[in-house]
């Protein structure tokens, strides 16, 4: 009896882990992060260009947040060309392994907006537990959809998510 309540509940927190949220009327933070370069960014930037933006919070240690990335990546041009919308990732690799974020994002290719989050500030405004972890920002600057984990074939149900909102 003990072993199926244990298997329940391992059950349960593994479906929260990798669950998704559709979340209403909820604006980004004004969080200071710094680009690739040095320069500050205010993460509440994305909210107001009146683009629908994906941001993907991520690690160079986190293997699923890698294959998240790139797999977005490889289909991210028809989506440029689909929907009105810009792609952004966040490193929250800590201050140490930061200096190794730009080669690793130079050495994917990837060509997007790359932001560094060193002291986790993303982590406590946002309340997410661990990357991958994904928001979908609507023209209004709301965020309207959340996804933590990732599973092949993930990005196709980000797309569907996107196209609810670029009618």
């Amino acid at each position: 009896m003990k072993k199926i309540i244990l298997l329940l509940i391992s059950v349960l927190f593994v479906s929260m882990a990798f669950s998704q949220v559709e979340v209403k009327n909820k604006k980004l933070p004004s969080l200071e992060l710094k680009d690739l370069n040095g320069k500050i960014v205010n993460l509440n930037k994305y909210a107001e260009n009146e683009k629908i933006t994906v941001i993907s919070v991520w690690a160079t240690w986190c293997a699923p947040c890698i294959k998240e990335i790139t797999n977005i990546n490889e289909i991210l041009d028809d989506w440029y060309d689909e929907y009105d919308m810009e792609f952004v990732i966040i490193s929250i690799d800590n201050s140490r392994n930061a200096m190794k974020v730009k080669p690793f994002v130079n050495g994917k290719g990837w060509d997007f907006d790359a932001l560094l989050d060193v002291n986790s500030d993303t982590k406590r405004a946002l309340n997410y537990s661990n990357p991958p972890f994904t928001l979908l920002v609507n023209k209004d600057g709301e965020i309207v959809y959340r996804h933590t984990g990732y599973v092949e074939g993930d990005e196709y149900n980000l797309e569907e998510e996107i196209i609810k909102i670029s009618k």
